[in-house]
């Protein structure tokens, strides 16, 4: 059987709209899957790492949802990565207990797609955005090739009841092209 982790890095779950939705319709769609919500578990950042590093071990699917903030994770995240990413256990001569799981990126971004292209305001691809998890990836022995990506979710379109219905439906198509990439693995 495939065990599936999913770490949701969002720094405040009631504060969100579309991660809030992801990860309800996660709940549904991926009944047997484990559910790491770090903002309810470490709202003050310190991180278990012993429990945290166990997840990680038993899982053969991890998957990191999260809000694209200032062009990376959000610290919430970031601070989970670097207390249970260390050496002697995801890499290092010893640390290999991450080999071999297969990790996928699924992010929302508040600016529409367009605004993460080379020729957008940022001018960088939003796969760039992804190197430094990239990099990680490569170092712990992580399958990583596959992410799921929505962007055009700002929470500043939840006063706008029509933007807040499109955003809805777009969270919720995110979940479900999220589980389809988790079922093809």
């Amino acid at each position: 059987m495939t065990n599936v982790l999913i770490v949701y890095g969002h720094t405040d779950v009631n504060e969100s709209v579309a991660n809030k939705i992801i990860i309800d319709e996660l709940k549904e769609l991926l009944p047997d899957g484990e559910f790491d919500l770090l903002d309810e578990l470490y709202p003050n950042y310190v991180i278990d790492k012993e429990a945290e590093q166990e997840k990680l071990a038993n899982a053969d699917i991890i998957v990191l949802q999260y809000p694209i903030y200032w062009y990376g994770m959000p610290s919430l995240m970031k601070r989970w990565m670097e207390v249970c990413f260390e050496h002697g256990f995801s890499h290092g001569s010893n640390g290999d207990k991450l080999q071999g799981s297969k990790l996928i990126a699924s992010f929302t971004t508040g600016a529409p797609e367009q605004a993460y292209q080379k020729d957008g305001p940022a001018g960088i691809d939003i796969e760039e955005l992804l190197l430094p998890l990239k990099g990680a990836s490569n170092l712990c022995g992580f399958e990583f090739d596959k992410f799921v990506y929505t962007g055009g979710l700002s929470y500043t379109m939840r006063s706008d009841p029509e933007a807040l219905e499109a955003m809805k439906e777009k969270s919720a198509e995110h979940a479900k092209r999220l589980v389809d990439e988790i079922n093809s693995l």
